[in-house]
């Protein structure tokens, strides 16, 4: 049994709360937006709110993309920036900004070429997929909007700045909900686009993040200064090499977890509408109730990255092991809200008696499921990526999702038909042994790597 170690200097704590407060709110003002979004949509009934949840599913890869993007260069930008380097980190920004583009164009024309065909990827309903195309032809416009507002303001919390993020939120917000308000049900004279007018509103309300984000960050920042001619400019060999040692693993990783987000929707996409739509509620659910560990994990992340560039190793092992102490608390904490309040929000919907039973079920199984996804959140993508230690992290990304999680769940759910609830938990076991892998690398000390050298 490892002594737990935990940092006593009030200053970490202090840092930790400048990140985490605004990451946190944010999360909790998109999962606000989320949530408004289903509720707006189950309004409507089943059919819709199942479709526009599976057709954010194929949405969802592309967030988990750029996410990978965000990751392999987070690490890069923060330990660039302990090393105060900021040409280097410059170079970075224009590098994940390049990537994004590129990616978004991608997923905007399989969308518009195909979305039929990525409706029954996840689900054999008609009226489901009908829906759904309405849906995903709006959002193919979305992709490079987001993208690289998500990017950007992701990557300005690796140098300390999580304040334009939470802006960006809020703003959002109170778009999203007016336009879907108005176009969902066709409001002050808008025709009453119900599925598609969702996929209007959340349109409208990305054009306006990156307004925001872009007169934010080039125009009021005055911590890192970027302007528009360092994004122009080429990366260096060195940044690209840098990228494809330490960020390629994340973008794989993050990359396979997308896929297997499409895989783990497929099947239950198939188990039926009700357990699709109990699956969707629970999400939000899961959601608003973890966005504070989310904003644990960014900060434990970035601090780590920080304190490993400036090259103080053993006070980084003491801080990785106090994040995994505070994602033990915070786990429990989140079980508790999720059987506490979860059922609550069922209120909100207009469900079946069957989805209401479902969901129910449903929610009990992600109160367990969320513990460990806290533990293994905060070490993924917060301490161990922070580390570098990139390789590792896609290794267990590979192993237990596609060995584990989604076999158990195929064979559950589409052979042997076993209760959604059961299903659910067989499909996010990768959770729980990830969790106990990462404990152990944690504690062994050799997940901390120094990407600023020659020989990260």
């Amino acid at each position: 049994m490892k002594k737990i170690r935990i940092v006593t200097e009030k200053q970490f704590y202090l840092s930790v709360l400048a990140i985490m407060l605004p990451v946190a709110a944010q999360q909790a003002i998109n999962m606000g937006v989320n949530m408004m979004d289903t509720i707006m949509l189950g309004q409507l009934g089943e059919v819709q709110l199942s479709a526009s949840s599976l057709a954010n599913s194929f949405y969802m890869v592309y967030q988990i993309f750029c996410m990978g993007i965000i990751g392999g260069c987070s690490v890069m930008v923060s330990q660039y920036w302990g090393a105060r380097d900021e040409t280097r980190v410059r170079e970075t920004f224009a590098l994940a900004m390049r990537l994004t583009v590129a990616l978004g164009l991608l997923f905007a024309v399989l969308t518009l070429i195909m979305p039929r065909g990525i409706m029954r990827l996840y689900t054999n309903e008609e009226p489901v997929i009908e829906a759904g195309v309405r849906y995903l032809k709006i959002t193919a416009y979305i992709y490079i909007i987001h993208g690289l507002g998500l990017v950007t303001a992701q990557l300005m919390r690796s140098v300390g700045e999580a304040r334009i993020g939470l802006w960006v939120s809020i703003i959002s917000f109170g778009v999203n909900i007016m336009a879907n308000w108005v176009f969902i049900f066709g409001h002050f004279g808008a025709p009453r686009m119900e599925i598609a007018g969702a996929a209007v509103g959340t349109l409208i309300a990305r054009i306006a993040e990156l307004i925001v984000t872009v007169v934010c960050v080039f125009h009021v920042d005055k911590k890192l200064r970027l302007r528009y001619a360092d994004i122009l400019r080429n990366p260096s060999g060195e940044i690209v090499q840098k990228y494809i040692r330490v960020g390629i693993p994340v973008l794989i990783s993050d990359g396979l977890l997308g896929f297997g987000s499409t895989a783990l929707s497929m099947i239950i996409g198939r188990l039926g509408t009700a357990a699709v739509s109990a699956n969707s509620v629970c999400q939000v659910v899961d959601r608003l109730f973890t966005v504070v560990i989310q904003g644990v994990s960014n900060a434990s992340g970035i601090i780590v990255g920080q304190t490993i560039g400036s090259g103080d190793r053993p006070k980084a092992q003491l801080q990785g092991e106090t994040f995994y102490s505070m994602s033990l608390l915070f786990g429990i904490f989140c079980a508790i809200l999720v059987l506490a309040f979860g059922p609550l929000t069922l209120a909100f919907y207009k469900l079946e008696p069957e989805t209401i039973l479902v969901t129910k079920d449903m929610m009990k199984a992600f109160a367990v499921i969320v513990f460990f996804q806290c533990i293994q959140s905060v070490m993924t993508k917060g301490v161990l990526r922070g580390g570098g230690d990139t390789r590792f992290l896609m290794m267990a990304d590979i192993l237990f999702l596609w060995i584990v999680s989604i076999p158990l769940g195929a064979l559950t759910g589409l052979i042997l038909h076993w209760p959604a609830w059961l299903v659910q938990l067989f499909l996010r076991a990768d959770y729980v042994i990830k969790s106990l892998w990462c404990i152990g690398r944690l504690y062994s000390g050799k997940w901390i790597h120094d990407v600023t050298r020659k020989r990260a």
